[in-house]
Parts: C-alpha cells; structure tokens; sequence
C-alpha cells in the first residue's frame, strides 16, 4: 500500500482559506449543551430525499425516534423560491408540540447563498445539517454532497458561514462519508469541527459505496474517528442497522451518542423500538402499520406527506408485495394526484389479505419471530413472517444480501490492518523526529 502523506493533525487543513476562527473547545462544548437541550437523542432518522418528510418522521417518532433530519433541501432553489419553500416545508414542519427535536438539511457550494437558505427556518429547527455526504450522480452533476469532500477550503466556509452569521440562533452541525485513509479522514472530521459544526455524523462508508457497492460501514474506522476528536464532540454514527440491538451495539462498540438509520428506517420505523419486547412495534402487521401510517398522511397539511406515501409502500412492503402481487400493481397504480379514498383502497387491500392470514389455525406458530445465532459482524438475523414490517437484503449480481457480508468483512479486516499498520509507521516515524530533534538540542545545550 502506497503510503500517504499526512496532514497536521492539530491545525487546519493548509489549502484552507479561513473565514472566521472559531474557538474550537466552546464549540465542541456549546455542542454538548445542545445535545443535552434536546434531550440526548440516540435514535435519529437520517435525511432522506423523498423519505425523511413530515409524514414518515411523525411515524418514526411514534415507533421510538428521537429525532429526525428533514429530506435534504437545495439551499438555492430554498432561499430564492418561495414556492419551493411552500412545497417542501409547511406550518407543520417543525411545530414545537409535533415534530421536534428536528434539523433541516442543505446541499450548498455557496455560503452566502446558505446563510439566506438558512435563515429561512430560523424558529423551524433545533438545528441546520450541511449535507456531505450524497455520492448520487445528481450530487457530482449539482458540485454538493459528497462530491466537495476534496474542496477542504469550501466545506470549512460553508459550515463556518453558519456559525459566524447565525450562532446560537440556529446551530450548523455537519454529516460526511470517510476516505479510504484513516488519517485523512480524521483531518477532514476535525477540518468541520474546526469550522464551528455542533454536530458530526460519520457514515462509515466511502463516497464510491453506494447502490450494487454499497457495501459495509467500516465501525472500526468510525470508532478511531471518535477516539481521536475533541472530547464531548456530539458523534453520530451512520451505517450497517438492521434491528432495535444494532443500535445498542453500535454506541457500545463505537463510544458514539446516537445511532442514524435511513434504509432500516425505511424498511420498518420499529427499528427504533427499544422500550420493550411488544412485537407490534419492533415488527409491526403491514396493514395496522399502513392504517396508522395513512391516518398521519391524512392530518398532515401541505403535499409532500401524501406525494411520497407511494414511495414508502414500496419501501416498507418489500417482503409483503412479491406474495400479494395485486396490491403492488395498485400501488403501482397511484399518482401524487390520487385521492385519499384511492390510496385507502389499497390499505383496505392489506387490511383484508393479513385478516384472512390471522384466520389460520397455527397463526401462533406461524407468526413467530425467530432470532439467528450471532454472526461475524456482530449481530443477530431474524426471521420475520412476510406480514410484518422487516429489513430488506438487496441482492447484488444475483448473490443474496446475507451472503455479500462475509466478503464486505474480509474486506473491512484487510483495509483495516493495512491502515493500522500505516498509523503504526507514522506514529513511529513521528517519534523518531521527536527524539532526533530532543538530541539536537541537547548537543546544542551541552
């Protein structure tokens, strides 16, 4: 492995043009204070396009979130379009007795055109997320997301636009992937603390992970990111949830404060059930979930909630449709443009289809939750009837998700050990130039 040279790990990154210096520990501290306020969240929803609207988040809370990110806004369709503004957000968003703690999220390459985007949901959030994070080719097509992660000069003024103009008014905290090199990474993380993020969430994957290469979150470089921040930064880990004690783990295993979920979230809301054992939550029946689900829809004000109910059906009834295949095609059928008596047509569907399932004789037996044995990365597989709200394992080349994790492991373990071995060389290296440099000056004082 080719080595890499290292950046100074307590300064700011060299190519960076600072607007405004932040004090580094009162940030990290007003951080903490802000986390506290908002009642130590450890379940969040993560952002999602399409996915993490008003409707879907008032769902989450009900099934044990904490907190919740706004899909990721355009800050520059946001600041100049009132319409855009009205569409994505309404008088709901936000309210202080319905759906808080919230923070909305921005894609940005402008800080001014941010700050005027920002101060749009001055009063409508507990905070603003800069988005760093989306390796989608619309990302690289609109320079956002993580497609800036090289452009250490742009993330640090975008964040730091934030955290000058606006302050405690309206807290700027930030969400990024991780580079391949450990060192690097760490720099980057400590590049968006040093610019005045109250917040940082890691996703553990790279920005080339995604769709078919998803892949794994690498916990084990997410756990020396949070070794090696400032102490009391608020950390929040993204990546490899399936079930209500992958959450648990991850915070013992990391050290983080919060766990974020989006694809387990959008495949089953009880993945944030922790109170209890009550299988209604950690799993709950597609047709009383789609029935509670479609009520919330239907009280929520503004679009979007109903305009993205298609979506979720498909997402959430993964397991459920290929064994019902008339459903999915009425599904399949509606249209942002669809009554709520159309949609409720479809629930009615559900509803009488997992009736005639209660009816069997051994609905006990077959109704069961079935818990695996403990496998390599840590957690437990379960098997859920097709009835219930479950994740979903995405094949790839034809190969079973369950079966993809032994390779993404091997994977981990070797990336892992060749960069292990790096740090080890420059941290030997390091303290080589410390004695070199001690021995000079003691011949100097001799």
């Amino acid at each position: 492995m080719t080595e890499q040279a290292e950046t100074p790990t307590n300064t700011i990154h060299p190519s960076v043009t600072k607007e405004k210096t932040i004090n580094v520990e009162a940030s990290v501290k007003a951080g903490r204070l802000l986390f506290n306020k908002l009642g130590q969240p450890q379940r969040v929803v993560a952002p999602m396009v399409d996915g993490s609207e008003l409707g879907w988040r008032l769902i989450s809370r009900r099934y044990g979130a904490q907190l919740c990110y706004s899909p990721m806004l355009h800050s520059r369709l946001f600041s100049q379009d009132k319409k855009f503004r009205d569409q994505f957000l309404c008088e709901m968003d936000g309210h202080p007795e319905l759906d808080r703690p919230l923070i909305i999220q921005f894609c940005a390459n402008d800080p001014d055109v941010l700050l005027e985007a920002a101060k749009h949901v001055v009063g409508k959030c507990d905070a603003v997320d800069i988005n760093f994070g989306c390796p989608q080719g619309i990302a690289k097509k609109g320079h956002y997301g993580s497609f800036l992660m090289e452009e250490w000069d742009l993330v640090y003024n975008l964040i730091n636009k934030l955290a000058t103009e606006l302050g405690d008014q309206l807290p700027v905290t930030a969400k990024i992937r991780v580079f391949d090199d450990w060192s690097k990474s760490l720099e980057y993380a400590k590049l968006c603390l040093n610019a005045g993020a109250k917040f940082l969430t890691i996703h553990g994957r790279t920005r080339e992970m995604k769709g078919q290469r998803t892949g794994l979150a690498n916990w084990k470089l997410v756990k020396y990111l949070r070794e090696n921040l400032p102490e009391g930064t608020v950390f929040i880990s993204n990546g490899n949830i399936l079930y209500p004690d992958d959450i648990e783990r991850c915070i013992e295993d990391i050290g983080c404060d919060a766990v974020m979920s989006a694809e387990a979230n959008l495949s089953n809301p009880g993945v944030f059930w922790t109170k209890s054992n009550d299988k209604e939550k950690l799993f709950p029946r597609v047709d009383r979930f789609m029935r509670e689900y479609f009520d919330i829809v239907k009280s929520c004000k503004g679009t979007e909630s109903k305009r993205c109910m298609k979506t979720h059906m498909f997402k959430a009834l993964k397991t459920f449709l290929p064994h019902h295949t008339d459903v999915r095609a009425e599904i399949a059928k509606l249209t942002k443009n669809s009554s709520f008596e159309e949609i409720e047509k479809v629930i009615v569907m559900m509803e009488n289809i997992v009736e005639d399932i209660f009816k069997k004789e051994n609905i006990e037996e077959l109704d069961k939750i079935n818990i695996g044995e403990k496998q390599e990365w840590g957690g437990r597989y379960r098997e859920v009837p097709y009835w219930r709200l479950q994740p979903f394992f995405r094949k790839v080349d034809g190969i079973e998700g369950k079966d993809l994790v032994k390779g993404a492991l091997e994977e981990i373990a070797e990336k892992t050990k060749q960069q292990e071995a790096l740090l080890e060389r420059k941290k030997r290296k390091l303290q080589e130039n410390e004695d070199d440099h001690h021995t000079k000056l003691h011949k100097v004082s001799t």
